[in-house]
């Protein structure tokens, strides 16, 4: 039986013209168990929102895509599992403070966002736009001053809704990687003055690094990250180890928060599982090791009373929400290990 959001009845005119779908009891109960379990310290949801294909998953029926963009959050937040987002959108251009409060207006008090950090202060390099060639160094590479407008705009935006905001350092290249006592001392230079920004507006929200180069996961970038408070984040992407690899670093740098994106599955590449998987209305290629480790280290970490943010793409399993839902009933199953 289908039954219609716990949070509005009437969606379509409260969500800026797209309704959300009606939920069968099952993923009801489940939300219903999680919150009861875990209270307010999981974060359950996928990256953007804007796919036409969520049909009857999110959507009560298919938008266009600029409407999607432009008015569905509301619609999504309503969703009974999907309690935060990725702004992915704030990778490609950084997002002014006005954008992010229009946001924070759309979701309800308990919703919390994940923001990726520019381009402009976490790639090394400036890119082609069409075709991601690198052209040149970037000047703005984890520029302290831009940290701080950055993790501002985010902050003084979107408030206590603000998650988690997450620095992914783009491929590195050779020359930058050679040396990793000045990364590290750039890294730490900027976090600081993120980390100041964000104590003025958003005390709560957490400070996660996200790599692309496995040649960083060492014990000296997980002490950098202890002592300045930011949580390496599960960056679960073919350019990166599996998760069962990517532990000993979570490892190093617990006690704390979980962020994970689950972006890309293993041997996969981006466009490629975007037009194999395109309208991404169901689970295409089910990860099944990835999701059950997963969910044991997120048990473990609810359970020892820390929070978890947990953003799922479309391209790690073929529809985010589908896998949101998978995810979600594994985590619920007996079982657990330590992180």
């Amino acid at each position: 039986m289908t039954q219609p959001s716990l949070f509005e009845p009437d969606g379509a005119a409260s969500a800026g013209g797209v309704a959300p779908a009606g939920q069968p009891a099952a993923v009801h109960e489940m939300a219903e168990q999680l919150r009861r379990r875990f209270a307010g310290s999981l974060h359950l949801g996928t990256s953007s929102w804007h796919f036409p294909g969520w049909a009857g998953l999110v959507w009560d029926r298919a938008y266009p895509e600029p409407l999607l963009s432009r008015a569905g959050l509301a619609a999504y937040a309503r969703h009974p599992l999907l309690n935060t987002v990725s702004l992915d959108r704030a990778f490609y251009r950084p997002l002014p403070r006005d954008e992010y409060a229009a946001l924070a207006r759309q979701v309800p008090e308990g919703f919390r966002f994940v923001v990726k950090a520019p381009a402009l202060l976490t790639d090394a390099q400036r890119r082609d736009a069409a075709t991601g060639a690198a052209l040149a160094d970037n000047p703005g590479f984890l520029d302290p001053a831009l940290a701080g407008e950055v993790a501002a705009a985010a902050a003084t935006g979107l408030g206590e809704r603000l998650g988690v905001l997450v620095l992914q350092l783009s491929p590195l290249p050779a020359r930058v990687l050679r040396e990793p006592p000045a990364l590290h001392a750039s890294l730490r230079a900027c976090v600081q003055a993120m980390r100041v920004r964000l104590d003025l507006a958003a005390p709560a929200a957490l400070l996660a690094l996200e790599l692309r180069d496995a040649v960083l996961l060492t014990p000296d970038l997980a002490a950098l990250l202890r002592g300045c408070g930011v949580r390496y984040t599960l960056g679960l992407h073919d350019r990166m180890p599996a998760i069962d690899a990517q532990l000993p670093m979570l490892r190093a740098t617990w006690p704390g928060d979980l962020v994970c994106r689950w972006n890309l599955q293993q041997g996969q590449r981006y466009a490629e599982a975007r037009d194999r998987w395109a309208p991404f209305d169901r689970l295409q290629s089910e990860d099944r090791p990835t999701r059950h480790t997963l969910a044991r280290v997120m048990r473990a970490t609810l359970d020892a009373g820390h929070r978890v943010f947990v953003t799922i793409n479309n391209k790690a399993e073929g529809s985010a929400p589908a896998s949101v839902a998978a995810l979600a009933a594994a985590l619920l199953e007996p079982g657990g290990i330590s992180p």
